[in-house]
């Protein structure tokens, strides 16, 4: 009688060895570190060719992390359901090659919809970026389920090789963000940078084609003539990109830029930030504003102290550089010091704007909170908060610390100015009133009457002093330059802020505040 177990056959102790059809560890790890990082460059480069349309809100940054995550789903899903059922290697190199094609026609496909789709609703942003990132980004995604499925070589081994391709994926990816937000964006244009991922991702898919072929006799799937298709698609698609429209004269590590001469005015012009209007100049005539909101900024400036006296003012947000430039023609000697984090802006504004630095004016490249916390205590007359991400004031600007800072630095009798962009039901305007007013113990509200009745998008301006400040005399001189412009201030103005939400740093949603809906 023979033992039970003498018919059950005992696996090896010992390693296996991994298939000849796998493929080498070294290319296995390149391929899923290249995939991954190739995805997050999109991902990065994607919110700098959506910003010019759609801006560059807390909505747009969610929508482009929302898609690309939702397309590394469905990309990791449909590579493994792939790979269950066709030979891996032969999917490798399409997937590459496909991911590159469609990262070129992203380009002028993002820039004509941008066109139709610009200043749009939520859905409007949610399918320009998924114009931008959806598709290649699921490409991409499908291939390390394809290597992994090739590397399982031996089922006591699972867990490493998944492990191992999956932090390597996690690497690349990390690599790929900081390499783009530090180097790349501020180093080539975003057009650059895709069609660079683009040929980057179509030459290594070739590569890798071409390797599989001699190893394993692994030809591309489909007909020559399928082929020679995608690869005129994508030259089409690199093609259109020349002549798409774009919105930017230059692209900063910020914004993307363009300087508008004004037909009716020879010496106006306009600066306009990821296609918004930001800042209008008379390169001939500094002393003319344009918009109502530095009509306001002027008119306060010039009541806040005696006629012609020099001023030594702090500007938050640079922009075309309309307010310095008026200070310094209405009152020479006025030290201006202008805090702009866009480096680009600065020299866009010395090359177009007639922007000169000097005695008179000095730009400091950082952040602005950052900045203001280095500013010495008591050493401004004039503060001037003008510093927008798209139409949105910067959160960490927004907050009564921040208003704290501004207030230490003030003098006493100071001012401060801050400039806000606010829609219907307006509870962004009405929290920010209240939370310079916990700082400072004088706060008024210029802003057009439609606005102030809660019909009417617009700019608002608010004034603040830790003195009395001078209502009538900024009442007689918004008459002058401004005449639809209205002074809210007192029991009037309190009534506005009602129970308004103080914003903190441990609490500021100012893009929900701001959302209409």
């Amino acid at each position: 009688m023979s033992s039970p177990t003498s018919d059950v056959t005992v696996p090896p102790t010992g390693p296996a060895a991994a298939p000849s059809r796998a493929l080498p560890n070294g290319l296995a790890a390149f391929l899923v570190f290249f995939a991954s990082g190739a995805v997050l460059v999109l991902e990065t480069a994607a919110l700098r060719l959506v910003g010019p349309y759609v801006g560059v809100t807390l909505q747009v940054t969610s929508s482009v992390i929302g898609i690309a995550l939702a397309a590394i789903a469905y990309g990791a899903w449909a590579g493994g359901w792939l790979a269950d059922r066709r030979d891996p290697r032969t999917l490798i190199a399409p997937a590459l090659v496909l991911a590159g094609i469609t990262t070129a026609v992203t380009l002028p496909v993002v820039r004509y919809a941008g066109e139709v789709l610009r200043g749009g609703a939520a859905s409007a942003i949610l399918l320009l970026v998924a114009l931008a990132v959806f598709v290649p980004a699921m490409l991409l995604s499908a291939v390390t389920p394809l290597v992994v499925k090739l590397q399982l070589a031996d089922l006591r081994r699972t867990g490493q090789v998944v492990g191992r391709l999956s932090s390597i994926g996690t690497l690349g990816a990390v690599t790929a963000t900081l390499v783009t937000g530090f180097v790349l964006v501020a180093a080539l244009p975003s057009t650059v940078i895709l069609l660079g991922l683009a040929v980057s991702l179509g030459l290594t898919g070739l590569g890798v084609g071409g390797w599989l072929r001699r190893q394993h006799d692994t030809a591309l799937p489909g007909p020559a003539r399928t082929r020679a298709a995608l690869a005129v698609l994508g030259l089409v698609g690199a093609g259109l990109t020349t002549v798409a429209p774009t919105p930017c004269d230059i692209e900063t590590a910020y914004h993307c830029a363009r300087v508008e001469s004004d037909p009716d005015r020879s010496s106006g012009r306009t600066l306009l930030l990821n296609s918004a209007q930001h800042s209008y100049v008379d390169l001939a005539d500094p002393t003319y504003l344009e918009y109502a909101y530095t009509k306001w900024i002027g008119a306060v400036a010039d009541v806040s102290a005696p006629a012609g006296r020099r001023v030594d003012a702090l500007h938050l947000g640079g922009g075309g550089f309309t307010v310095p430039r008026y200070l310094t023609a209405t009152r020479p000697g006025t030290d201006n010091v202008v805090f702009e984090i866009d480096g680009g802006l600065v020299e866009l504004g010395e090359r177009k704007l007639g922007v000169r630095q000097g005695p008179d004016l000095r730009a400091v490249v950082g952040d602005a909170r950052m900045l203001v916390a280095g500013e010495g205590t008591d050493t401004r007359d004039l503060v001037v908060g003008d510093a927008f991400g798209h139409l949105v004031v910067p959160w960490h600007l927004a907050t009564r610390e921040m208003a704290a800072d501004i207030r230490r630095v003030t003098r006493p009798g100071g001012v401060y100015v801050q400039n806000v962009i606010d829609y219907p039901p307006q509870r962004f305007i009405r929290s920010e009133l209240a939370t310079v007013g916990a700082e400072f113990g004088n706060v008024a509200l210029i802003a057009p009457p439609g606005a102030l009745a809660g019909t009417d998008g617009a700019n608002f301006l608010i004034v603040a002093s830790d003195a009395p400040l001078p209502l009538a005399a900024i009442q007689t001189r918004l008459a002058q330059v401004d005449p639809a412009a209205a002074l809210m201030s007192g029991a009037a103005l309190d009534d506005f802020v009602g129970e308004a939400l103080v914003l903190t740093d441990d609490y500021a949603p100012v893009d929900q505040l701001l959302a209409t809906a």
